[in-house]
C-alpha cells in the first residue's frame, strides 16, 4: 500500500482530500503540530525548531503540501503577511531539508498555490499558467511559494503546483460566509460586482490532486478552477436563487469593504477570469463544471427550471 504524507491535513481541503485518498486505498499520514487521534497516522513537526518526526519522510511515497496560515482570518498587518508567507515557504523548505538528510526521495511533491499568482486585478485577460505573476502581496506570496516547490525538482522529484480558486464546500470556507448573508436576506454584490470569482467544487479540487499524484505526465503549474466564468454579481445571484432568497440589495460599497478588511479586501473587490484548459487537456473531467449544479449539490437544493 502506497503512503501519502499530507501537510495541512486537518484543514478544509485536507480533511476532504485525506478521506478521498483513504477511500482509494492509499495509506494516509498527516504532519501535525498537535497530538491527534483518528483514522490516519499522525507525525509531529515543529517549524520553529526545524523538526519533523523521522518516519514521516521515511514512509512517504507522495507528499501533498497544503499547510499555510489563513489568508482571510485576520487583517494583513506586516507580521501577519510574514506569517502567511513563512507558513507556506519555510514549511516546504523544512520538508526538503529532511528529504536531503534522509536521502529518501518520494515520487512527487504536490503543493497548493493560488490564482492570486496572477495578481488581484480585474482585467479582460483570461489568465493561463504561462502568464507572468502579478505585483501585489498575494502574487508575491504565490511566487515565493512556487519557487520553493521548484527546489524539489532540483533533487529529482516530480513537482506539481495547484493554483486554486475559491473552494466551494458545505463544510466551511468562503461559501459558508456568503450563504449566511444570503440566508438572512442580505444577498448583494460586492463593489462593482463585475469582478470575476474563479471557483471550484471541493470534489473537483481533490480529484485534481489525486490525478496529479497518479499521472506521471503532470508537472508544473495547473489552475484548479471550474471552466465556467462567473462575476461576483452572477455568483451571488445564483446562490440567492438556489437558496430561494431575495437578491435585491444595492451593492456593498467598495469603501466599506476597505474599512472593514483593509488590504485584505482586494481579494473580494478584484478578480479576473482564469483558464481551466490546461488541466482539462491533461485529461481531468470536471464533476461540477456548472456553478448552479455545484451549489445545488452543496446546499441539497433543487434547481428551479
Amino acid at each position: 500500500m502506497e503512503n501519502v504524507l499530507v501537510t495541512g491535513g486537518t484543514g478544509l481541503v485536507g480533511k476532504h482530500l485525506c478521506k478521498r485518498l483513504k477511500e482509494k486505498g492509499y495509506s494516509v499520514a498527516i504532519l501535525s503540530r498537535g497530538n491527534n487521534k483518528g483514522n490516519y497516522q499522525y507525525y509531529s513537526w515543529d517549524l520553529q525548531k526545524g523538526e519533523i518526526e523521522k518516519k514521516a519522510i521515511e514512509t512517504a511515497d507522495y507528499i501533498i503540501h497544503l499547510a499555510g496560515a489563513s489568508l482571510t482570518e485576520k487583517r494583513w498587518t506586516e507580521s501577519r503577511k510574514k506569517l502567511i508567507i513563512d507558513s507556506r515557504v519555510k514549511s516546504g523548505e523544512l520538508i526538503l531539508s529532511k528529504i536531503k538528510e534522509q536521502k529518501k526521495v518520494p515520487k512527487v511533491f504536490i503543493s497548493a498555490s493560488g490564482i492570486g499568482y496572477y495578481g488581484q486585478k480585474t482585467t479582460a485577460n483570461i489568465f493561463e499558467e504561462n502568464d507572468l505573476p502579478g505585483n501585489d502581496f498575494l502574487a508575491d506570496t504565490c511566487k515565493k511559494w512556487e519557487q520553493m516547490v521548484n527546489k524539489f525538482a532540483d533533487i529529482g522529484m516530480r513537482t506539481v503546483k495547484i493554483r486554486t480558486g475559491i473552494v466551494l464546500s458545505k463544510e466551511g470556507g468562503a461559501l459558508s460566509k456568503m450563504m449566511t448573508a444570503v440566508n438572512v436576506g442580505l444577498g448583494s454584490a460586492i463593489g462593482s460586482g463585475r469582478q470575476y470569482l474563479p471557483w471550484i467544487h471541493i470534489d473537483d479540487l481533490c480529484g485534481i490532486y489525486i490525478k496529479a499524484m497518479e499521472d506521471a505526465k503532470m508537472e508544473g503549474a495547473y489552475n484548479a478552477v471550474a471552466p465556467e466564468h462567473k462575476t461576483n454579481k452572477e455568483f451571488t445571484r445564483s446562490l440567492a436563487q438556489i437558496l430561494k432568497k431575495p437578491f435585491w440589495f444595492p451593492n456593498v460599497p467598495a469603501i466599506l469593504m476597505k474599512i472593514l478588511f483593509g488590504r485584505m479586501s482586494e481579494i473580494l473587490l478584484n478578480g479576473s477570469r482564469v483558464s481551466a484548459e490546461k488541466i482539462r487537456s491533461a485529461g481531468y473531467i470536471f464533476l461540477y463544471p456548472n456553478l448552479e449544479n455545484a451549489l445545488a449539490k452543496i446546499t441539497q437544493k433543487k434547481i428551479e427550471s
